[in-house]
């Protein structure tokens, strides 16, 4: 009897431990961006008091406001917009096809061809910008929305989720549609790719997430105003008027923040459907 009401204790204790570290891990990723989000509607004078206030005595949107008159968030925001997309078309156009063949297609040194694939999760940006500079600047191009695109239309981590994602999909599937004299691309369309709809929303969202975040590449291979991206149009406000405007900061990061958020809003469903379909932990 004793030892059932120890375990039940145990049990219980285990419990509100458990929720106790989880209400606090949520906490400590979720209150930077709540500061933001209060810091933002805060007047600039609130923002400099000490000891600091979460919340705001005087909300106002003098942050925003100020945010939109020191740079062309406009501007910034439509060519986020534009490079963003376009990556993300553009990469379903490589990614798919090329996941297709490496799960379900045979030809001659696959295996040294998606080795050759993989290489791309060990080799970063800061390795390939030079040469990739050099050629946009031969060919004309370094003051465009190209350069931020071109470079980026292949993903490595793309096709291998995709790849992985395919090869589960059963074989005896394929070989039907193969029966009833369904060509590759009609396979991929009315057959891989509806199955495979987690995967390709969890590679769209990364995809528009590391396009929208990009912060060097566009600062390397641009320096007009008219061709860069939001992440400078940001970091812009930082460097205006000689101090930092804390409610002006804030108000160009939530510019930054809230497509990303609603974007993850409408695929989070899909996502943890594909790295648990997948086996991905």
């Amino acid at each position: 009897m004793k030892k059932t009401v120890m375990k039940k204790k145990g049990r219980i204790l285990g419990g509100a431990l458990n929720a106790a570290l989880k209400l606090l891990l949520i906490f400590l990723i979720a209150y930077p961006f709540i500061w933001m989000v209060f810091t933002s509607f805060k007047p600039y004078k609130e923002t400099t008091i000490y000891p600091p206030t979460l919340l705001p005595t005087h909300w106002t949107t003098e942050g925003y406001v100020k945010a939109l008159e020191m740079v062309d968030v406009a501007t910034f925001l439509k060519n986020s917009l534009i490079v963003s997309l376009t990556v993300l078309v553009l990469q379903y156009l490589v990614i798919v096809p090329a996941a297709y063949a490496f799960a379900r297609c045979k030809f001659r040194f696959k295996g040294f061809f998606f080795g050759i694939v993989l290489l791309g999760f060990m080799i970063p940006q800061q390795v390939t910008f030079i040469p990739i500079y050099l050629m946009f600047s031969k060919a004309g191009l370094l003051q465009s929305l190209i350069p931020q695109i071109l470079p980026f239309i292949s993903n490595a981590f793309g096709i291998f989720l995709l790849r992985q994602y395919f090869m589960q999909i059963p074989e005896e599937i394929i070989e039907a549609a193969r029966l009833d004299d369904a060509g590759e691309l009609k396979i991929i369309l009315r057959i891989m790719i509806p199955m495979a709809r987690p995967a390709i929303f969890t590679i769209g969202l990364l995809s528009f997430i590391s396009s929208w975040n990009s912060y060097f590449w566009p600062l390397i291979m641009t320096t007009k105003d008219a061709y860069r991206t939001l992440p400078i149009g940001v970091a812009m406000l930082n460097s205006q008027e000689g101090g930092r405007l804390w409610n002006v900061l804030m108000a160009g990061n939530m510019f930054l923040v809230v497509p990303i958020l609603i974007v993850y809003l409408f695929a989070n469903k899909q996502i943890r459907k594909a790295f648990a379909y997948s086996g991905i932990k």
